[in-house]
């Protein structure tokens, strides 16, 4: 009996005490985050465009801050200039002129609070989609449904693809890159495989086409943002910097990407 009684006492401290804990985060001044991607979807005008800004919060905010504000202007090389004005105070910035030129350098300048942004890129073209694949039979259980998005390569050319995949089933698309370094020429495919897709789900596929410099930074990023890269709380091996600049105080410099694609979509039912 004494025995028993002695594990009954050690269960009750075990499972009778929560305490909270604090966790104190360092907290690093806000800086502006840019997302400036101008998509240029087939079969489409492509005037239509958008930039966001917004500001970095602490980790545990439920809401990151709009940048408010801003000035915000692409010009190509042929000096059109395209004027962004935000949208309310969303931090969304709009455009209904934009004139998107596949292998056209485009410069984005934004003045935001004393400072001014800039980076250089330029729009690339994307082969379209030429069929898609599903296999019912994948993952390790063999009950995962999979797709594969094949694509066509140019050859002698090299191709860089950004892979997005989008469903109901996950609030964060499934994001993806390729380069065709071992590929140059040949058909070859977008991966996607989720266990909780069932027939009749739509599953929204887009192939951009990057530029070589957006391919290292989004393959850093993802790389860091996989299930190998540790939890929230493991120390990234360096901050992912993009291709904007912060002209006026280089040390304040911002988060984001400026890229400029031909995007094809394919909107597929799940059989």
């Amino acid at each position: 009996m004494k025995k028993l009684t002695y594990i009954f006492v050690i269960f009750s401290i075990l499972f009778s005490c929560e305490d909270v804990i604090d966790i104190e985060l360092n907290e690093a001044d806000p800086r502006l985050v840019i997302e400036a991607s101008i998509d240029w979807f087939k079969n489409t005008t492509g005037n239509e465009q958008s930039i966001k800004l917004s500001l970095s919060a602490p980790f545990f905010d439920e809401s990151t801050p709009p940048g408010n504000d801003a000035v915000i202007e692409i010009t190509d090389t042929n000096n059109n200039t395209f004027n962004f004005i935000e949208d309310g105070n969303t931090g969304i910035y709009r455009n209904t002129n934009f004139i998107p030129v596949i292998d056209q350098d485009y410069t984005l300048t934004i003045n935001y609070n004393g400072d001014t942004y800039s980076a250089t890129e330029n729009l690339k073209s994307v082969v379209p989609i030429d069929f898609i694949e599903q296999n019912n039979e994948g993952g390790f259980s063999g009950e995962d449904i999979e797709l594969k998005a094949f694509y066509t390569d140019p050859a002698n050319i090299d191709n860089y693809y950004f892979f997005e995949f989008i469903t109901e089933i996950s609030v964060v698309p499934d994001l993806d890159v390729f380069d065709d370094t071992f590929t140059d020429g040949n058909q070859i495919f977008g991966f996607f495989s989720e266990e909780d897709l069932e027939a009749g789900d739509e599953v929204i596929i887009r192939n951009y086409g990057i530029s070589e410099q957006f391919y290292e930074f989004m393959f850093v990023l993802l790389q860091q943002g996989s299930d190998d890269g540790g939890g929230p709380f493991e120390t990234q091996p360096a901050t992912v910097r993009g291709n904007c600049i912060n002209v006026t105080n280089p040390d304040n410099f911002p988060f984001g990407y400026f890229r400029l694609s031909e995007v094809d979509e394919v909107i597929y039912t799940v059989e």
